[in-house]
């Protein structure tokens, strides 16, 4: 009888033991843009806290917008954690309540001892979201096909370099771009297309290289366009034309003439599981340290004032500065624009529209 007792007991604890351990390790869903910039942050938030606390993180890609978001909360089955959204759909789904409230006093403290409300650059916490990085949309070329271009308006110049070029296929930031091209300051982009006859002045522009543009949507197909010879110049994110040419040793050359910069964000869908588990990892990957480092991967700058002085060189090229590579670096912030979130919150689906009329005409 001892015998039987003393197996159930021994059954009974590694059966606890096994419960126990299931319930403390927990999986949660990053969804964000692939390539450079989806490695930028395993590298520098998943693998880390995965080491840290047992869990794990299970990385999906997505080409931007709230559809699949809004699609999972209104069918009840919400299977993503954390979305890197763009503000402006962050203000777009906080509205729509498609997305979490996030208590911006859970964060932590910078590294050097200032309140997170503080440390953050202002602009970058919503009630909805939390900022990580400052990012630029560029246009870029190869080197060793064209030179001499030295201005968005030559981005435009089919006759002096001609050729195909490449666009995100969208009005965003498509339409500031071409305004900038066609003579607007950076300071009266918004003001130029907050007006009917400003939008239909973008839209002309882009009508003079519409037929030699080949279009993109996912932030790994420009350096790619350029690398196959299929574009002469092309817009894109910066840390990707970075990491072709840090990483990869392409001939690729940013022009940060005419920039449109912007914010990315984590954002937690509404109803997302594992909910503590998902507040743990922004809490861990937006802090000091998890920001510098993922700006040692890539060229993308963090939200944190104290994550400045803890930026240091690529990550596997110590000669290799960051500091001039970030968007905001004051050579590269002569002629930007800041993507105007509430102007896109509130104009989005009617340029949407728009554009995909536009493009098939």
């Amino acid at each position: 009888m001892k015998n039987v007792i003393s197996k159930a007991l021994i059954t009974s604890a590694v059966s606890m033991a096994v419960f126990a351990g299931s319930v403390q390790a927990a999986s949660i869903t990053a969804v964000s843009w692939g390539g450079a910039y989806t490695k930028s942050q395993v590298e520098a938030y998943h693998k880390p806290w995965a080491a840290a606390t047992g869990n794990t993180v299970v990385s999906e890609d997505y080409s931007g917008g709230l559809a699949e978001i809004k699609a999972q909360v209104e069918a009840g089955n919400v299977t993503w954690n954390l979305v890197d959204l763009e503000l402006s759909d962050v203000v777009r789904g906080c509205d729509e309540g498609i997305l979490e409230t996030i208590d911006a006093s859970i964060l932590p403290d910078g590294a050097d001892g200032s309140s997170a409300a503080d440390d953050f650059l202002p602009g970058t916490l919503h009630e909805c979201a939390v900022g990580l990085i400052v990012w630029s949309t560029i246009w870029a070329y190869d080197s060793t096909k064209i030179s001499g271009v030295n201005s968005l308006d030559d981005f435009y110049d089919l006759e002096k370099f001609p050729g195909k070029r490449g666009l995100r296929k969208g009005p965003k930031p498509n339409l500031e771009m071409a305004l900038m091209a066609d003579g607007v300051p950076a300071s009266y982009v918004y003001i130029v297309l907050g007006t009917d006859a400003g939008v239909q002045r973008a839209f002309d522009k882009l009508d003079t290289i519409k037929d030699s543009v080949i279009w993109w949507e996912a932030g790994a197909q420009p350096p790619q366009l350029l690398a196959d010879g299929e574009v002469v110049m092309t817009t894109a994110y910066n840390g990707r034309i970075f990491n072709a040419v840090a990483a990869e040793g392409k001939p690729f050359v940013i022009n940060w003439d005419g920039q449109v910069w912007d914010l990315d964000m984590w954002a937690i869908p509404k109803g997302a599981p594992n909910m503590a588990e998902t507040l743990d990892f922004i809490k861990f990957s937006s802090s000091t340290q998890a920001l510098a480092d993922q700006a040692s991967w890539i060229s993308y700058g963090p939200v944190r004032k104290s994550s400045a002085a803890l930026v240091g060189s690529y990550h596997n090229q110590p000669d290799l500065d960051m500091a001039p590579h970030m968007p905001t670096a004051p050579e590269n912030f002569k002629n930007a624009v800041q993507n105007n979130f509430e102007f896109w919150a509130d104009n989005q689906d009617q340029l949407n529209e728009r554009f995909n009329a536009w493009l098939a005409n």
